[in-house]
């Protein structure tokens, strides 16, 4: 395997990684995702015309299946440090995917929208800035943000693992960064959910001006 510079991205590409793929494959899970993008994305004007989505660390592609189901038109990017769950998503009509560390990826092409979904709470906090800079730069228009919400930065234990999961307002960081970024959607989705359970994650749909 491949070393990387950070503790994270090791972490997510080797055995953690590997097992993290069997807790992810379920035609339930692809359901929530659908209803969870379609909340998201409700507000995103002419969506069906889109020909780029960019998903930051997409493991085997579920959020793209439900773009897709949503969007059949739409072209996207995918990027995994993963192998074996890049493998996966590679077999999804219309993704590309690049097998690698966000920070190594780059690309001429621009896409209207870029996101992530539990993804930035995994980023080692001396990076943040990068990932912010690749969806600023990568966005033609849209910058969707799914993660763990706590106004003030903090880190927890995740599966016992220490530094391994930071919790913070990725958005309201990225909206102060970028000052040409408007706030246009948000919202929360609970894991007791009676039809669509989901991670406990809070969303943010900002928009370039």
């Amino acid at each position: 395997m491949k070393k990387y510079e950070t503790e994270q991205e090791n972490f997510w590409a080797g055995e953690f990684g590997d097992e993290y793929i069997l807790r992810n494959e379920s035609a339930s899970m692809l359901a929530s995702k659908i209803a969870f993008f379609s909340q998201c994305l409700r507000k995103c004007v002419d969506m069906h015309r889109y020909d780029g989505a960019l998903e930051f660390g997409s493991n085997i592609g579920l959020n793209l299946k439900a773009i897709g189901t949503l969007f059949p038109n739409i072209n996207m990017t995918a990027v995994e440090i993963n192998e074996k769950a890049a493998k996966i998503c590679k077999e999804i009509n219309g993704v590309d995917v690049f097998n690698g560390s966000i920070f190594d990826f780059s690309s001429e092409k621009k896409f209207d929208l870029t996101f992530t979904c539990g993804v930035l709470i995994h980023i080692n906090p001396n990076k943040l800035d990068i990932v912010y800079e690749k969806l600023y730069n990568y966005s033609n228009r849209y910058i969707l943000v799914a993660e763990y919400y706590n106004p003030s930065p903090v880190e927890i234990s995740y599966r016992g693992n220490k530094d391994r999961l930071f919790k913070r307002d990725f958005a309201g960081e990225l909206m102060d960064k970028y000052k040409n970024l408007d706030l246009i959607d948000y919202g929360f989705v609970y894991h007791r959910d009676n039809n669509f359970p989901d991670d406990d994650i809070n969303w943010f749909l900002l928009e370039k001006k």
